[in-house]
Parts: C-alpha cells; sequence; structure tokens
C-alpha cells in the first residue's frame, strides 16, 4: 500500500538483553505520542512485532509504520503474510510459521484498517525517532529484567 502524504508516521523498535531474554518495546510519534512496554523472556523479532501492533492499534488514521526491522517490514512489503495464510500458517519450507500469535493480529489489524503502509529505516543510523524508540525499547526491556 502506498501512503497518503497525510499519513502519520510512527517509528517502532523492539530490543532484547538476550536472545531470548527480557525485551521491549516502543513505538512514538513527531507530535509527542509514545508507548512502551516489555516482557520476558521473548526474542528481539517478537519485541520488533509488538512494537508494530501497539502502534497500528493505538493510532488512528492513515499510519506509516517506520520499522528498522526487515523481518516487520517484508512482511508487508512483500506480501509474505499472504502466502502463509494461503499455506494455513505455514512458511514455503513447509515449517509453522513463528511468532504466529503475534502476526495473526498485526496482519488482522492492518488488513480490517487498509490505511497501514510500512518503511524501513536503517537502524543506529542518525534516524532520531528512530534513535528515540530504540532507548525507549532498551529501557522498557531493563524495567522487566
Amino acid at each position: 500500500m502506498v501512503a497518503p502524504t497525510d499519513a502519520l508516521e510512527v517509528w517502532t523498535d523492539g530490543a532484547c538483553s538476550g536472545n531470548p531474554g527480557p525485551g521491549g518495546w516502543a513505538w512514538a510519534t513527531r507530535d509527542g505520542r509514545q508507548a512502551s512496554g516489555g516482557a520476558k523472556p521473548t526474542t528481539n523479532q517478537r519485541m520488533e512485532i509488538q512494537a508494530a501492533l501497539e502502534a497500528v492499534t493505538a493510532l488512528d488514521g492513515p499510519l506509516v509504520v517506520v520499522s528498522d526491522s526487515t523481518y516487520v517490514v517484508n512482511c508487508f512489503r512483500d506480501g509474505w503474510w499472504k502466502g502463509w495464510l494461503a499455506r494455513d500458517w505455514q512458511t514455503s519450507a513447509k515449517k509453522p510459521v513463528a511468532n504466529r500469535d503475534l502476526w495473526e493480529p498485526l496482519i488482522t489489524a492492518v488488513n480490517d484498517r487498509g490505511d497501514v503502509s510500512f518503511r524501513w529505516v536503517k537502524g543506529h543510523s542518525g534516524d532520531e525517532m528512530n534513535d528515540l524508540v530504540d532507548r525507549l525499547a532498551v529501557a522498557a526491556a531493563k524495567d522487566v529484567a
């Protein structure tokens, strides 16, 4: 999906101390809205998906999810989820899709809304908002450790 010009951008990130270990997720917008949380034990990939899910379910209107996770962005950009659904939640290698418990509600929310797109940003590259959500996610992981 191509983002409308008036879409709200939301940066998301996940962090994990150890993999698995205590983890954190966060999202933030330029207008100051933000949220974060944590879980243990978890993985970095789970926290990346959780961050996107939390943002998509918390924010209304056209949305661009900006993430440094190719796992999250490529799922939607390249349509991985379509194959997963067609194969009853199996990968192309005929293995169960990892993290289905998070992917399923995220894919459902994105499809139900119809106004969410995804954009990749390089992590730890000086993007102010990506750096912010990274700090928030790391702090949330420390809070649950």
